[in-house]
């Protein structure tokens, strides 16, 4: 439980971060970096995940690349269902994507890991 808390927390400081960096990609305060990051979250397990299977072999052709796209297209939904956060364009969704997946991917290896028995 603490764990994911601690996911939970993550994301919406890389969503805070990437506000910071990204123009045209805003969110107003916390709370709503949090609510974002949980809408994105439901968005990425049910749409993201079949417009995924939908394009693989476009995934597959672009060596992943085609998957900012789709995570662009959820940050886009996202931020009109979220209030307080905001992506104005296409190029800020994609370059907001791409920021997060590497934050993600840091905050991955700063996080302590799950200890199996």
């Amino acid at each position: 439980m603490v764990r994911m808390l601690l996911h939970w927390i993550l994301n919406a400081v890389a969503l805070l971060v990437v506000a910071h960096f990204v123009q045209g990609f805003v969110v107003s305060n916390f709370v709503s970096a949090l609510v974002a990051v949980i809408v994105i979250g439901l968005l990425n397990a049910t749409f993201g995940l079949l417009l995924k299977i939908i394009t693989l072999p476009l995934g597959i052709l672009t060596f992943g690349i085609f998957f900012l796209v789709i995570n662009a297209i959820v940050l886009k939904f996202a931020s009109a269902v979220v209030p307080g956060f905001q992506v104005t364009t296409w190029a800020a969704a994609f370059w907001g994507a791409l920021g997060l997946a590497i934050l993600h991917m840091l905050f991955g290896f700063l996080t302590p890991k799950r200890q199996s028995n």
